[in-house]
């Protein structure tokens, strides 16, 4: 799908309904340059962890740091 897009004087641009349709739904995009064309890529934004809640959690479990340790190893290595 092609669309002519015009540029505000705020230098925005208003991606159109049947063009975002299209896609996964997300509010973020990624953008690129790549010689002369302007490329979005949509992007899924993984909400930060408060990682003291994560400590607090993981204390009240007695779970130990090499417990999570060896799991965070496992986890990297069957993505």
């Amino acid at each position: 799908m092609r669309l002519l897009l015009k540029k505000t004087t705020k230098n925005q641009v208003t991606l159109p309904r049947a063009l975002l349709a299209k896609l996964a739904s997300t509010d973020y995009f990624e953008a690129e340059v790549a010689g002369d064309t302007l490329v979005l890529r949509p992007v899924k934004v993984v909400e930060m962890v408060d990682i003291d809640k994560v400590r607090d959690r993981l204390r009240r479990r007695r779970v130990k740091a090499d417990e999570v340790e060896k799991a965070v190893s496992w986890a990297r290595k069957n993505k």
